[in-house]
């Protein structure tokens, strides 16, 4: 205790047998010191507590550093981002300018280009226009050059048709002689005179046909088209040149099969197509020791084939390739145009078809022909007139 009072600054308490005033004082001082002791304790119980919450303010505000911390991360990456997508957006913006003056030079380019448009439509109008009269033209000078063909084809034919009228023309002067001289005898047979009446008029018959055939191929052919039979334009085609063949000795054998070879057609410009081939066979088969001509057909599910075999020289291959193109000749000079198979190649093509040709030397040649068959050809017309009219609509 005495230790205590000296901390306290004060005097010791004196020893038994002092006066009890003094001992009254130093309890005095004793509960002083007590209370003291005990407001220190209270005070560092305070201070204690106050350090504790100094501790839990301390924790708290390193957490709240760290959170502080973490969010100026995020803001900082934020700002990046901002910063970045900032630099995104002008360079957007001036892209964006970039398309806007490109748009505004297409613009102007396409303003320029539909002007352009309207010149280059209004010139293709009129090269249109001209085309077309040009075609017209071309049309008409190949009608000429088919009919001029026509006509030398014609010229040529000349001597054997007048011998196919001479034929008819005699056997009416006999028949009609016959008929004379029993009527001025006064002979009672009146049934044999009419028969040799009816056979005169069986020849006169025979010469009109001729001399009709002749004036029907000799017209100027329409660009009207028909059904038609090959079979008959090839029988009406050798009927104008079989006295031809006969003087020449040229044998002709046609085989178009059972089923009859049936076209849409201009029957005058298909006879001119034979009559070339077959007056094309005739002059290459001049010097031939054999001397023969095979029509042969067959028709197909699209397509009608005839084909001309040819006996004789043959073709040379460096003629092969160029005998349909036009003024091509291997005959002498002034005794051929060069015109007959390019007229045939013309015709055949404006029909839909084809026409082909294969040689061997030494062998003749083999002309082959494809046409649309009937039902095809109208097919395609049908679908041709569609296709107009839709065009129109």
């Amino acid at each position: 205790m005495s230790e205590v009072l000296k901390e306290a600054g004060q005097p010791a308490v004196p020893a038994s047998g002092e006066a009890p005033a003094a001992d009254r004082g130093s309890g005095a001082q004793v509960k002083t010191l007590e209370r003291r002791l005990r407001e220190h304790d209270e005070q560092r119980s305070a201070l204690l507590q106050i350090i504790g919450e100094l501790d839990e303010s301390n924790k708290r505000l390193a957490k709240q550093r760290k959170a502080m911390i973490h969010i100026l991360a995020d803001f900082e990456q934020d700002r990046r981002r901002l910063t970045d997508e900032s630099g995104r957006l002008d360079n957007s913006r001036r892209a964006l300018l970039n398309i806007l003056k490109d748009s505004y030079k297409d613009r102007l380019r396409l303003e320029a280009s539909h002007k352009a448009m309207i010149h280059i439509m209004a010139d293709l109008r009129d090269m249109a226009a001209e085309l077309e009269r040009r075609e017209q033209e071309l049309r008409d000078k190949q009608e000429q050059l088919v009919q001029a063909g026509k006509l030398a084809t014609l010229g040529e034919l000349t001597a054997g048709i007048a011998h196919e009228l001479n034929n008819p023309l005699n056997n009416i002067g006999l028949f009609l002689g016959n008929a004379e001289d029993l009527i001025r005898l006064g002979g009672t047979d009146k049934e044999r005179a009419l028969s040799e009446l009816r056979n005169a008029m069986q020849q006169v018959r025979k010469a009109t046909e001729i001399i009709s055939h002749l004036r029907t191929f000799g017209r100027s052919a329409t660009a009207s088209r028909e059904l038609l039979s090959l079979k008959d334009v090839i029988e009406g085609a050798l009927s104008l040149m079989q006295e031809q063949f006969r003087l020449r000795q040229i044998k002709v054998s046609i085989e178009l099969g059972s089923e009859e070879p049936m076209v849409v057609g201009n029957s005058i410009q298909l006879e001119q197509v034979v009559i070339n081939l077959l007056t094309n066979a005739r002059d290459a088969m001049a010097d031939s020791p054999t001397k023969e001509i095979r029509v042969s057909g067959s028709v197909g599910s699209e397509a009608v084939e005839v084909t001309f075999a040819v006996t004789g020289h043959g073709i040379p291959p460096e003629f092969e390739r160029r005998i349909f193109d036009p003024f091509f000749t291997t005959k002498e000079v002034g005794k051929g145009t060069g015109l007959g198979l390019s007229i045939v190649y013309g015709i055949i093509k404006d029909h839909g078809g084809t026409i082909s040709v294969e040689s061997r030397v030494g062998q003749g040649a083999t002309f082959l022909i494809r046409l649309p068959h009937a039902a095809a050809a109208r097919g395609e017309e049908a679908s041709r007139r569609d296709a107009v009219e839709r065009s129109h609509r």
